[in-house]
């Protein structure tokens, strides 16, 4: 698994020869569904089985005999995040007993989770605990509302991700040369089988800057068991947490939309283990940066649609580039640099190992993360690199990548 800090988003690379497809419009998932179209309205949810649109009150009528709902993100996406809230907060008003289960957290730091359930945590204190800016990386922002109303009302928040040198070894290795201790950490049973899962992770990651149109077909099928062994891992972990409930929880799994979208990903594979009703929730923007809307997509995207006005840059700025290491005393090295990015315009290249950032040696990622948290749109930030066999300093002024022309 290659890490990427980009847009503060954290992705999978690799790359095989493809036409790019819209991942909205794929004729693939529901038979019902998958070949005809829904409407997407502003601030409305579509029920895309029927066409009904609904307040989000209703909605959490609509899930009335749902246990398991997926509610898709885009992670550095305010808006995703209140539409993630707001399921979280009908489903609570409607006298369910909701838990919440994260993508961000792998199960095995469920103990600082707990410790922010109880409630004797400061945020600071939550956040150096869990080592929210190496595990996750994205600012504490976007997510803190979710986490106060959590606890505030006595809603459990749990860790159902693996660790991700677990997922980094199934993309290398395989399943059948992982150690027993990497094998313990995943589900037994993991489906690899679906060629319309298949089209719709490639259509996820055919854009020029994910490498994946430069792929080698074995090196598509490394990243594809990954992107298989997270789904099954998150969709086990959240089925065992809900079994720790009663009959009528409804565990409420926040997780990027590529995982939830058609219900190929995480919903297909937590069945194996829940024969329960499920459900999907993902918003869909009218219109993205580029300018292209979505008032339709196809009907077997997503059970429940929620229309969202134009998409706008991420609120918190990122420096644009893509890098690994800066885990177990691995230094960053810089893998990639967009053309219209920030770091490409102060003129970090491809090979620089950053040494340290804003005056100070950059221990790790988490170090990294946390500078960035605290700057804006606007701020600058400086970096030593380590070029070939020099020092070279650099300074990033963040802006924005585009300018809205209206």
């Amino acid at each position: 698994m290659i890490q990427v800090v980009r847009t503060g988003v954290l992705m999978c690379l690799g790359g095989l020869l493809l036409q790019a497809e819209d991942v909205t419009r794929l004729p693939v998932g529901d038979p019902a569904r998958k070949n005809r179209e829904a409407a997407v309205q502003m601030d409305t949810i579509t029920e895309s089985a029927t066409g009904a649109l609904l307040t989000p009150a209703e909605l959490a009528a609509r899930l009335d005999d749902v246990r398991l709902v997926f509610v898709g993100e885009s992670h550095t996406d305010l808006a995703f995040h209140h539409v993630q809230l707001q399921v979280i907060r009908e489903l609570q008003r409607r006298g369910r007993t909701v838990h919440v289960g994260l993508e961000m957290f792998p199960y095995t730091l469920q103990l600082a989770l707990d410790q922010w359930n109880q409630g004797g945590q400061t945020e600071q204190q939550f956040l150096d605990a869990s080592h929210w800016y190496l595990n996750w990386g994205y600012n504490w922002a976007y997510y803190r509302e979710i986490f106060l109303f959590a606890r505030e009302h006595g809603i459990r928040v749990n860790g159902v991700n693996t660790p991700r040198e677990v997922v980094a070894a199934v993309r290398k290795k395989g399943f059948k040369d992982l150690t027993p201790e990497e094998a313990a950490a995943i589900p037994m049973q993991i489906d690899t089988d679906s060629q319309d899962h298949r089209r719709v992770v490639k259509a996820l990651f055919s854009d020029d800057e994910s490498g994946l149109h430069a792929m080698s077909d074995q090196a598509f099928e490394g990243m594809y068991a990954a992107q298989c062994t997270w789904d099954a891992t998150m969709g086990f972990n959240a089925v065992r947490a809900l079994r720790r409930g009663g009959p009528k929880d409804i565990m409420v799994v926040l997780i990027g939309q590529g995982h939830v979208a058609y219900g190929l990903g995480i919903q297909r594979q937590a069945a194996h283990w829940f024969d329960g009703k499920m459900a999907a929730v993902i918003p869909v923007h009218l219109e993205d940066l580029k300018g292209k809307t979505y008032d339709k997509v196809q009907a077997s995207f997503s059970d429940y649609l929620w229309g969202l006005p134009r998409e706008e840059e991420p609120l918190f700025p990122s420096v644009g580039m893509s890098s690994r290491g800066g885990r177990n005393g691995q230094p960053m090295a810089i893998l990639d640099v967009p053309k219209d990015s920030p770091a490409a315009a102060a003129g970090l290249k491809v090979g620089d190992v950053l040494t340290a950032m804003e005056g100070q040696p950059l221990k790790d990622l988490e170090h990294y993360n946390i500078v960035m948290s605290r700057k804006h749109w606007g701020d600058t930030v400086a970096f030593t690199v380590q070029r070939d066999k020099e020092q070279v300093s650099v300074l990033v002024k963040l802006r924005r990548s585009k300018v809205d022309p209206r």
